[in-house]
């Protein structure tokens, strides 16, 4: 029995003038503020979505997008606000492209936004597909395989500042804390200020668009999988590959179980 209901919103512009006889997608161009009246279209769905009863509200972090298909950047930052005009609607955040962040600026506005929202923000992670939108932040997006590296690595910090109490991490990309003198001693480990008040933090990706590397790093990681619109025969392969991996650590879980 589903006994838990969610929606979605790209913040994508209301507008009649698209679909196949509108105005073509790159000769669009909306001022600023049309732009920002996602945010109010987000607050009127919270709202609606609590009255009707549902759980979850899911938004997708997007960049520099004037053609209005996707206007939100920052999901925390939107998430938290929307909390503090409902009561109870948790806000996924779908996803937060995670090469675009520091990770450990990442895991602090999480951390802060979990407690301050009192667990209602939900942890989701991607490593994006835009090039306009990953590659002005310094990240990489043509080159695949750098772009998957970067993204496992970022995980692996922001895991480890969010479950230990202190930390360290030293991999290619992230040399955290740098060895630099501190206070008359020399800096080996850090603790994130302040840590989420959930614990452990559900990490969720979405799973139909995961290559084998990426299935198995979800599994390897605890990564919950995300599914919303998918053809049956696509999810049941993947989900099945998802099984096999959890297996192999030790993490088996059978079909129909697997967070749907």
């Amino acid at each position: 029995m589903i006994s838990n209901f969610s929606a979605s919103y790209a913040g994508h512009l209301v507008d009649e003038n698209i679909g196949l006889e509108g105005t073509l997608a790159n000769d669009r161009w909306y001022s600023n503020d049309q732009l920002i009246e996602t945010f109010d279209w987000a607050l009127d769905i919270s709202k609606h979505l609590e009255k009707l009863g549902f759980q979850e509200f899911w938004m997708a972090e997007h960049h520099f997008q004037p053609e209005g298909y996707e206007a939100i950047p920052n999901l925390i930052m939107l998430g938290l606000y929307l909390s503090t005009q409902t009561e109870k609607l948790k806000f996924g955040c779908g996803f937060n492209i995670v090469p675009m962040w520091h990770p450990l600026r990442l895991a602090e506005d999480f951390a802060m936004a979990d407690v301050l929202s009192k667990g209602r923000i939900i942890f989701g992670v991607g490593r994006g597909y835009h090039t306009r939108e990953v590659e002005p932040f310094g990240a990489p997006m043509l080159d695949s395989e750098a772009n998957r590296e970067l993204f496992e690595e970022q995980l692996e910090v922001i895991v480890k500042a969010f479950s230990q109490e202190k930390f360290s991490h030293h991999g290619k990309h992230y040399q955290i804390p740098p060895d630099v003198p501190y206070r008359g001693y020399q800096l080996k480990e850090l603790t994130l200020v302040p840590r989420p008040i959930t614990q452990p933090v559900d990490i969720w990706q979405p799973l139909v668009s995961a290559n084998p590397r990426g299935i198995d790093f979800m599994a390897k990681m605890g990564i919950k999988p995300l599914i919303a619109n998918n053809p049956p025969a696509a999810l049941e392969e993947k989900l099945t590959m998802l099984q096999s991996a959890r297996a192999k650590y030790g993490k088996e879980t059978n079909l129909g179980k697997i967070w749907l």
